[in-house]
């Protein structure tokens, strides 16, 4: 099976080179739409490369036209363009995971995170040089040039083996394999490659199955929790740091100055500076869940990682001064950002190859409709009660933590699934425990 022989491969050249190119993708965040779900469907039909290519192709080209834009309109209708497009950036993991070892897999997904940390520096830093000087059209065309870089280096990508066998193309599979093996200097095992094909990929209906009905419903909560306090958390820093604490908040609303204008509050330099400083936080946050994902497991670190959060929402009640805020905004985000790295990695882990890109589609798009929710929270019902607000993140993180415990499956040790028609690891359980023993070969022969 591809398992076996990626598994006996392993981790090498050639993984490093997908790490880079696929972590591009991940680089500009400009938008969210629902359009998770479509990109999923579209990747477990056509392939993964397929998909990947063009929401990134789409995203850039709109991404570009929007800084362009005339009137303000303009503005929304290209940026929710450019939403559609990114919907479908989550897929740079599945195809990433179906190419990794089982050892390296946890690891290397978080690792590719980095590059989400990368990119929300990078735009924080962008912005101070850019939009006093430059304004925020050249902020929108400087923030998709990684994109632009992998549309030109997007040619190297190569189509997932395990998508390749399930759609029947088995001499293609072989091909991507040797190729790997070649970049690793790795022989190919022996024997012949198992085919399991599946015509009916990217069905909703198998997400929710028997085996994966409580796991899809959970995980959904999940990413939702996830991405509702995570972009809550990014839009509260800039309130609390432009107010100086959650008692200067409280106070600012018993005094409501009658007046009406539409100018923009710029942040200060020291705002910009705690951004970037709570911003930095998602480094030790990859840290802290890459030390213990492989020791406690998926389920626990989720669990783990909102639980903090939670608890540091709480520590907000309190009146502290900016330093002390400061520190509890940065462990804060640095376990909600943990949180999303495991779930990111889980994800593609539970579901078999014919449902994967589905399954992470539609966990992405929940998380979609979390980010859409949440100004509501960190903005419109702040401005009636910010204890109320930082009360809704910390219970909405509590239920997900019980909500990555009830998970049914945990995925730490196992190989990835191939078909939707077999039980989940039934093909899969301790192949990692013999993978090293499968037979090599320095000619590569498949016979």
């Amino acid at each position: 099976m591809v398992e076996d022989a990626v598994e006996a491969i392993g981790f090498g050249k050639f993984q490093w080179k997908l790490s880079v190119l696929t972590g591009l993708a991940w680089v500009v965040f400009v938008g969210m739409m629902s359009s998770s779900t479509l990109w999923g469907n579209i990747s477990d039909q056509y392939g993964r490369k397929t998909g990947l290519k063009v929401s990134v192709l789409w995203t850039l080209y709109y991404g570009i036209l929007s800084a362009f834009a005339p009137v303000y309109s303009w503005i929304l209708v290209l940026r929710g363009l450019v939403g559609f497009g990114i919907g479908g950036v989550p897929q740079s993991v599945t195809l990433y995971a179906e190419f990794l070892p089982m050892k390296a897999r946890a690891k290397c997904i978080l690792l590719i995170e980095v590059f989400w940390a990368i990119g929300t520096v990078f735009e924080v830093i962008l912005a101070v040089f850019v939009m006093p000087s430059l304004g925020w059209r050249w902020l929108l065309i400087l923030s998709a040039v990684p994109l632009l870089l992998f549309a030109v280096l997007c040619f190297w990508l190569p189509e997932s083996a395990r998508y390749d066998v399930l759609s029947g193309n088995q001499e293609k599979a072989i091909a991507t394999l040797k190729r790997i093996a070649t970049e690793n200097g790795a022989p190919m095992p022996l024997g012949k490659l198992i085919i399991s094909r599946q015509e009916d990929r990217g069905k909703i209906r198998d997400l929710f199955t028997p085996h994966f009905r409580w796991t899809t419903l959970l995980l959904w909560f999940i990413w939702f929790s996830n991405a509702f306090s995570y972009y809550g958390l990014v839009l509260l820093t800039t309130e609390l740091f432009q107010a100086g604490d959650v008692c200067s908040i409280s106070s600012r609303k018993k005094a409501v100055e009658a007046k009406c204008s539409l100018a923009c509050e710029y942040l200060s330099e020291e705002d910009y500076m705690d951004l970037l400083w709570t911003t930095l936080s998602e480094f030790p946050g990859i840290l802290v869940t890459l030390w213990i994902i492989d020791r406690l497991g998926r389920k626990k670190t989720m669990a783990l990682c909102f639980v903090v959060f939670s608890f540091c929402s709480l520590l907000l009640f309190i009146c502290v001064g900016r330093n002390m805020l400061t520190l509890l905004l940065f462990v804060a985000r640095a376990f909600i950002s943990g949180g999303f790295q495991a779930a990111y990695v889980y994800t593609p882990e539970v579901y078999p190859t014919a449902t994967r890109a589905l399954g992470l589609g539609t966990c992405s798009g929940m998380a979609r409709v979390g980010a859409l929710i949440t100004p509501f929270i960190a903005q419109v019902m702040l401005e009636s009660s910010v204890y109320l607000s930082l009360a809704v993140y910390s219970g909405c993180c509590l239920l997900a933590a019980v909500a990555s415990c009830f998970l049914p499956i945990e995925t730490k040790g196992r190989g990835l699934q191939e078909s939707s028609h077999r039980e989940w690891g039934q093909e899969m359980v301790g192949r990692g425990m013999h993978g090293t023993s499968v037979t090599r070969s320095n000619s590569g022969s498949q016979e």
